[in-house]
């Protein structure tokens, strides 16, 4: 049982990887996600987060067979 974890832009770059996998009963939130896949570092403010393709806050749960997305802000101009 796990939640897939997706890294794209620049993050995807500074992480040095694509995705990861976390075993789901060790994560309750999208929070719980970031917290176990960057070994406790606290979730940049800026960064936006997606659970199945759909934009939620950090405090948004998480189950079995869920893709968590996170990436940084787009801009352009």
């Amino acid at each position: 049982m796990s939640v897939t974890v997706r890294y794209f832009a620049s993050l995807r770059e500074s992480l040095g990887r694509d995705e990861d996998s976390v075993d789901s009963t060790a994560v309750a939130t999208v929070a719980e996600v970031w917290s176990a896949v960057s070994g406790g570092q606290p979730l940049p403010g800026n960064m936006l987060a997606a659970v199945n393709l759909v934009y939620v806050s950090t405090d948004h749960p998480v189950k079995d067979g869920d893709e968590v997305a996170f990436f940084p802000p787009v801009t352009g101009g």
